[in-house]
């Protein structure tokens, strides 16, 4: 059994081109992809699973437990179960990123007013 599924069946969010929630599909995972303009991004949140970011293209200064770094295309980025982090777009190009959602649906706790 398998199941291919087309765009329109994955909404679009404020911050993501494209949201899928595998609980629908028997899948384990959920993703996130976005395309941010330089300044944008999710403030600070936290998820009860861990949350695997992938960047494609662009850079990310991110917050992850407190501490800032700049993850740029082909950085990988595992944030652990629980961890309160954010991120925005830096530079002069659109960020290109997947955020994997290790759970069958994305559960956020938002822990600042910015989303």
């Amino acid at each position: 059994m398998y199941h291919m599924v087309n765009p329109s069946e994955r909404p679009a969010g404020a911050l993501a081109a494209v949201a899928f929630e595998g609980e629908r599909y028997g899948a384990g995972v959920s993703y996130f992809r976005g395309e941010l303009p330089p300044g944008k991004g999710p403030g600070l949140h936290r998820h009860p699973y861990p949350e695997t970011c992938i960047v494609l293209a662009g850079r990310a200064e991110m917050v992850v437990d407190g501490e800032r770094l700049v993850a740029s295309a082909g950085d990988t980025v595992v944030i652990a179960t629980g961890t309160p982090h954010a991120f925005v777009a830096i530079g002069d190009e659109p960020l290109a990123m997947v955020a994997v959602h290790a759970s069958d649906r994305i559960v956020i706790e938002w822990l600042s007013e910015q989303h």
